[in-house]
């Protein structure tokens, strides 16, 4: 797998681990002055407890980046197979406020 960056093309190895991917519905970001911080995790019917299942760290020039590229997939998918309906609109499209990591249960 390869990708253009300014002209230059970078190899990427996938590993086996990593080519099997996580599923995850929900993703909790924070951020600093100096970076952005995406915590994914799934949220499942019934169990009041999530667990992060990866952490993406990135300068915000990334994260900007990011929003961009996925911002243009978004459209490309829309365009082939229509538009992405959002259900259940809430904070974190479940109907309810995710606990922070560290945030206690009162």
């Amino acid at each position: 797998m390869a990708e253009q960056q300014q002209g230059q093309q970078i190899n990427i190895e996938l590993g086996e681990k990593e080519a099997e991917g996580i599923y995850s519905n929900l993703a909790i970001i924070t951020h600093s002055p100096a970076e952005f911080i995406i915590d994914f995790t799934r949220v499942l019917p019934g169990v009041p407890k999530a667990k992060v299942h990866a952490r993406l760290i990135m300068t915000a020039q990334h994260a900007k980046l990011l929003l961009r590229a996925l911002e243009d997939n978004i459209g490309k998918f829309e365009m082939k197979f229509g538009e992405i309906k959002i259900h259940g609109e809430g904070p974190g499209g479940f109907g309810f406020q995710p606990m922070m990591p560290d945030e206690k249960v009162h």
